[in-house]
């Protein structure tokens, strides 16, 4: 190398804490922003140019630099996303964050080669500005720009797998294989869209079913995850809940409901509007069974569980479902067990005498 290259690299040496400094920091920054903004990054690297490396990169093109902060990737930061759409939020939060270098970044998925499928990265030079992160031990910190790299998870393993068969033997690759090599791209490329469709498909599912649901056309909406978590938000089993309660005067410890979906679905529910017939319809009986249950206890603190758990025992003794149906609902409630049985004869001879079955 000539005395200009090793000069450069005499900088590079000088300047290696500050290199292994931001390396470490920026992904820490990088991940508390993208928490803040709620995205979900499938990982994010880094690297500092090796020595050897940057001696190659400096024997081919050294004369360009006139010192070493004219070097760009010296640190290099990849974030690698679940979803196309998220390359440009995180995009956004590091024109937030850092000051880019607008005129050395570039968009290589506006590359249309038949081959490009994994080298589709958005690519920013960055710089850290000194009101966001200033540090006196390293002076230059602020002086030397880096890399960030951005792209999906399909095109990161892409880009590695078409790397290890395509570069590494020193051996052309024939053209067969090259096809070959390229439908499977166009393959992945295919994926990668198709998944962030349905992202934005469910997203858009999940609104008209809270909106739904918020108007009170429940009918409408089918049961399934996604609208059952948003009717429990609006509470369809508080009023009989508070009613339970007042029997003792108890206190009503929150829990999760989302195990009562497979069993409201086992008992013939399609529907929300369905779940809300089934309350109205039943509400009166379960009350009937708490009062039976512990009305005479001096239980004074009671699972938000009680109210479906009740309204769904009504339904299937009311319905013919006997001691099995009963065993089905603790089944699914509470996993299989052999204890299941006789607690459903127990449910099943406590409730026979109750004024609802009778009806």
């Amino acid at each position: 190398m000539d005395l200009h290259a090793e000069e450069l690299l005499s900088q590079y040496r000088s300047l290696k804490g500050t290199f292994s400094s931001m390396a470490d920091g920026i992904p820490k920054r990088l991940e508390e922003f993208f928490a803040e903004a709620g995205i979900i990054v499938a990982a994010v690297e880094h690297r500092v140019k090796t020595e050897e490396s940057l001696k190659g990169k400096l024997a081919l093109k050294g004369g360009k630099y006139k010192d070493i902060f004219d070097i760009t990737d010296l640190v290099g930061i990849r974030v690698i996303t679940f979803y196309i759409d998220d390359v440009d939020k995180v995009a956004s939060v590091l024109e937030r964050l850092f000051e880019i270098d607008w005129e050395n970044s570039i968009d290589k998925r506006k590359v249309h080669e038949i081959d490009s499928f994994g080298y589709l990265s958005l690519h920013y030079i960055c710089r850290i500005p000194e009101s966001s992160w200033h540090d006196p031990a390293y002076p230059d910190l602020n002086k030397i720009r880096f890399e960030v790299q951005m792209r999906t998870v399909l095109q990161h393993a892409w880009a590695n797998m078409n790397h290890d068969t395509g570069y590494k033997s020193g051996v052309e690759i024939p053209k067969v294989y090259l096809r070959n090599l390229s439908r499977l791209a166009g393959m992945l490329e295919l994926v990668d869209d198709e998944f962030s469709r349905i992202r934005r498909e469910l997203s858009d599912y999940r609104r008209r079913v809270q909106g739904l649901v918020a108007s009170g056309n429940l009918s409408e909406v089918a049961l399934d995850g996604d609208s059952f978590r948003s009717y429990l938000s609006i509470g369809p089993f508080d009023a009989l809940t508070r009613r339970i309660a007042s029997i003792n005067q108890a206190e009503v410890q929150s829990a999760d409901l989302s195990p009562f979906l497979p069993l409201l679905k086992a008992m013939g529910m399609a529907t929300l509007g369905d779940i809300e017939q089934l309350i109205r319809d039943y509400s009166d009986a379960a009350y009937q069974i708490a009062c039976f249950q512990i009305g005479l206890t001096d239980l004074d603190i009671l699972s938000a569980s009680v109210a479906p758990q009740d309204i769904c025992t009504a339904f299937i003794l009311k319905n013919g479902g006997g001691s099995a149906g009963l065993k089905m609902m603790l089944d699914i409630l509470n996993g299989p067990s052999e204890g299941n049985s006789a607690m459903a004869r127990f449910l099943l001879d406590q409730a026979k005498d109750l004024p609802f079955m009778n009806q």
